[in-house]
């Protein structure tokens, strides 16, 4: 017993240790920063025009910016807290800022809720910025949910906690569950199992098997018994996926927290949407229009300020203090009334916290990419749950940790894959995947799930033509092309093997066509493992104009890192490996799991481009490139020129 305890608070401790490195990184992005650096960082904007202002929900102010600069990064997204500020003289320092929380974030403009009643006049005098803030809030979160853990003070916690931790075993029960006639066998047996564990099922879901729709036939199977779930994901997009694929099966989903999508039939289940779309709230509108009326009139007090004023002003305030108790009443009535009706919320794992669940406990917690998220942060919704269904892949890539001490000792281990390795009995491989054909998916079904995988039947007919291979591997070794350093980030790059990446690219896309790419609706993907190298792709691209034929598919071409591509899929993809020296260093490439990721997003044609004397010192990358050698298309450089 002890023994688990003591994993938990040293599951603590290194969640304070990865806090206090994530903070240290802010703050030398930050604090010691010109205003030109932290554009730069991607963490202010500026300067910023205000678009338009609106009284929100629970008579909060929204007021929307943009950006006239969007040649820069952004790191803002939906949840984030930002603070404004001014550089215009005389409104400068902590007086003039304020703070509040991202509603919605695009690319050039951004929806923020804030902590007052109307925009105050320095914000309305130009040389208006926002910058993104530390988010103190999620650490705060997942601390106290250890915490509650440890303890363990409510029965169903403690039951849940021993199952987790190991020291229960978890138990079945007979299920009734009735599947979608459109599931393959797989994910049928996936449902049976959920449907008939007690406490807790594993769905493990390689690349394409279709992880997401087998755990929304799930949650229908657990509706149809009228269970309340919560269904969570590490992220906002995540989370706006399934509660999209929700809704496409005419689901009704309450959306706690701030979506990052912005389509309607996201915002449509927002808590904000479902207010509004209430009968009451016709009388709610009426009384907030009262309370802008008198705080308009109010204002108009600014200027002739005598004792008669006074006295009228403080009326009107007065005025405005009852008419908004009483809209906070009906609002609070309105939200009752929509809870009552909702059996499926929706949020992030720390957006399980919301004040809004408070005191809620939901019969089964869906959690989807399990293996993407924190320790700390999936226990957020387990402390809600009777039973809890996780789904994910933890042969893909793990989440994202700032202090490589935290990670070391073992903050990257996710409680998705201690499950596994503790109950094994409680997962299942969904096996039939419907992406690659055979060839793509082959390499990674042997290294990663034991051949377990079967390509389904459409994938034969995922090629672009017969002709065309499925998979290459263009060798640059003994080409002389040297990675090299960036001073800035110290992040790696290859100018010639970049530079031939995108000559082949658009040698390819001439040989399958434009036409055709364009008559199926192709999409491209160009992966490098290093951002200094993706920064190179897209400048020979997007600004040298060298690549006609790649060119006049920019619409659908993505160039990013491998992480950028997590959970997606392209049509054709090609990966720059980068590293090429004679040291044999290859960096986090050695990482497997990113890997995996990057070798499974091909649905028609893979091409990896790379310098097998560097890459093949490391076992992975030797059977790798042996496997190309088999089932596909080797070929040196010095064919190609």
């Amino acid at each position: 017993m002890d023994h688990f305890l003591e994993e938990l608070k040293q599951g603590l401790q290194l969640l304070k240790l990865e806090w206090q490195e994530d903070l240290a990184l802010y703050k030398r992005k930050f604090l010691h920063a010109t205003l030109s650096g932290k554009k730069k960082e991607g963490i202010t904007w500026h300067p910023i025009l205000i678009k338009k202002t609106k009284i929100g929900m629970g008579e909060r102010l929204l007021i929307e910016v943009e950006r006239t600069d969007t040649d820069y990064p952004s790191a803002f997204s939906s949840g984030k807290s930002v603070s404004f500020f001014s550089t215009q003289e005389g409104f400068q320092g902590t007086a003039f800022r304020i703070h509040g929380v991202v509603n919605q974030a695009k690319k050039e403009s951004l929806v923020v809720t804030l902590p007052i009643d109307e925009v105050p006049d320095w914000m309305e005098a130009g040389k208006l910025g926002v910058d993104l803030l530390f988010d103190e809030a999620s650490y705060r979160e997942m601390e106290l949910a250890l915490k509650k853990v440890i303890a363990a003070e409510t029965p169903q916690l403690l039951r849940l906690r021993n199952i987790l931790c190991g020291q229960q075993r978890p138990s079945w029960k007979e299920s009734r569950y009735i599947p979608w006639t459109e599931l393959n066998f797989s994910q049928q047996e996936a449902c049976a199992k959920i449907a008939s564990a007690r406490d807790v099922a594993v769905v493990h879901g390689p690349p394409g098997t279709g992880k997401t729709t087998t755990l929304i036939a799930a949650i229908e199977g657990a509706l149809a018994s009228q269970q309340r779930v919560l269904v969570c994901a590490p992220s906002n997009m995540a989370v706006d996926l399934l509660v999209e694929k929700l809704v496409d099966r005419g689901i009704s989903t309450l959306r706690i927290g701030h979506p990052a999508r912005v389509e309607e039939k996201i915002l449509n289940q927002t808590l904000d949407a479902k207010i509004a779309m209430h009968d009451s709230f016709r009388d709610l509108k009426r009384l907030r229009k009262e309370t802008e009326t008198y705080l308009h009139l109010a204002k108009q007090y600014k200027r002739n300020f005598g004792p008669e004023e006074r006295a009228q002003r403080k009326r009107m305030y007065q005025e405005v203090s009852r008419i908004r108790e009483a809209a906070e009443q009906l609002e609070e009535y309105i939200r009752a009334d929509v809870f009552q009706k909702t059996l499926v919320f929706a949020s992030t794992l720390v957006g399980a916290s919301s004040h809004h669940l408070k005191g809620m406990i939901f019969e089964v917690v869906f959690i989807d990419e399990a293996a993407q998220g924190l320790e700390a942060a999936t226990w957020i919704p387990l402390l809600k749950a009777k039973k809890v269904v996780f789904a994910g892949d933890h042969c893909q890539l793990p989440p994202s940790i700032k202090s490589q001490e935290a990670a070391r000792k073992g903050l990257a281990t996710t409680l998705f894959e201690k499950i596994i390795r503790r109950h094994s009995d409680v997962a299942y491989l969904l096996q039939v995947q419907y992406r690659m054909p055979e060839v793509i998916m082959g390499f990674s079904n042997d290294q990663f799930y034991q051949g377990k995988l079967i390509a389904a039947e459409n994938t034969k007919a995922h090629s672009f033509s017969e002709e065309e291979p499925l998979m290459e591997w263009i060798d640059t070794s003994g080409s002389g092309y040297a990675e090299q350093v960036e001073e800035e980030t110290l992040s790696t790059f290859n100018p010639e093997e970049a530079h031939l990446a995108c000559r082949y690219l658009n040698e390819v896309i001439l040989r399958i066509g434009v036409g055709r790419c364009k008559e199926l609706g192709a999409t491209i993907g160009l992966i490098a493992p290093y951002s200094a190298q993706v920064r190179q792709l897209r400048h020979l691209i997007f600004e040298t104009y060298a690549f006609p034929n790649v060119r006049s598919l920019a619409d659908c071409l993505t160039i990013d890192t491998v992480d950028g591509f997590q959970g997606q899929e392209r049509d054709l993809l090609l990966i720059s490996m980068t590293r090429s020296n004679p040291r044999g260093e290859i960096g986090f490439l050695s990482d497997k799991r990113r890997m995996n990721v990057a070798l499974t997003r091909a649905k028609r044609k893979l091409i990896l481009i790379g310098d097998s004397s560097t890459l093949a010192q490391d076992p992975f990358f030797d059977h790798l490139i042996r496997y190309v050698e088999e089932k596909g298309t080797y070929r040196s450089v010095w064919e190609l020129l």
